[in-house]
C-alpha cells in the first residue's frame, strides 16, 4: 500500500463554520492542504497550500497542531494519508484557486455530508467534537 504524506488546515469563519474544499477532478470535500515540496516541514507545507489553495495567509508558527492521523486516500486508490493537520486561528473567508473546484463551510454541530474525505470523518471531526 501506497503512503501520502500530507499537511492539513482546519480554517473557520465567523459563524464557526470548518472549510472544506473540493479540488478538480474529484468527488470528496477535504481540508485545504497537500504533499510537503523538498525541504518544507509539516507547518510549512499546510501553510503554503493554505495560500496556494484558498488565499489564506497564515505563517507556519501561527499554526496550531491538532494531531497526526492515517486514513485511506479520499481520491487515490490502494493508497493510505498520514495527515499532519493544524488549526489556522481566526476568522476566515476563502476563495478557491489553484486546483480547488469549489469551496464548502460544514457545519459541524449538523449530520455531515456523504461526499467527506476520510481523514474528516474518521479523526479530525471526532477530534474536534471531544472536549479540549
Amino acid at each position: 500500500m501506497n503512503v501520502i504524506v500530507v499537511s492539513a488546515v482546519c480554517v473557520y469563519n465567523q459563524s464557526g463554520q470548518l472549510l472544506t474544499v473540493r479540488k478538480r477532478g474529484t468527488g470528496k470535500f477535504m481540508h485545504p492542504g497537500g504533499k510537503p515540496e523538498a525541504g518544507e516541514n509539516a507547518a510549512e507545507a499546510a501553510s503554503r497550500e493554505l495560500l496556494e489553495e484558498v488565499g489564506i495567509d497564515v505563517a507556519p508558527a501561527d499554526l496550531e497542531p491538532l494531531g497526526v492521523w492515517h486514513a485511506v486516500a479520499a481520491n487515490e486508490e490502494a493508497t493510505t494519508i498520514e495527515a499532519t493537520v493544524f488549526t489556522a486561528p481566526g476568522i476566515w473567508e476563502a476563495h478557491p484557486s489553484a486546483e480547488i473546484a469549489e469551496i464548502r463551510w460544514l457545519d459541524v454541530t449538523e449530520p455531515w455530508p456523504e461526499d467527506l474525505a476520510p481523514l474528516l470523518t474518521d479523526h479530525v471531526l471526532p477530534a474536534l467534537e471531544s472536549p479540549k
